[in-house]
């Protein structure tokens, strides 16, 4: 017996549909407290969330924090290098 396989739909990155991603750096001198109350402000993500995304970006260097469209991440981006933080929009499956 065979099935038909249905592939998922892949997002056209140029478009407003999803495909783009905020980088977010460590750096020395943002408190994680204020880190953590920014990336909740800047993206809608709860309190637990935050805290895990600030604990990659001091542990690792830098942590993936928002992933939409392209003018939603140049936001977000906005919104967290207010305070200080460093960050990067870039396409989330660069080709």
């Amino acid at each position: 017996m065979s099935q038909t396989i249905q592939l998922p739909e892949i997002l056209n990155p140029g478009t407003q549909s999803g495909g783009w991603m905020v980088l977010m750096y460590n750096n020395d001198h943002t408190m994680m407290d204020e880190v953590i109350e920014i990336l909740m402000r800047a993206t809608g993500c709860d309190m637990q969330e935050a805290y895990i995304e600030m604990w990659e970006a001091h542990t690792f260097g830098k942590a993936s924090v928002h992933f939409s469209s392209k003018e939603e991440c140049d936001d977000a981006a906005a919104t967290i290098s207010s305070v200080g933080i460093k960050t990067e929009v870039t396409l989330e499956w660069p080709e």
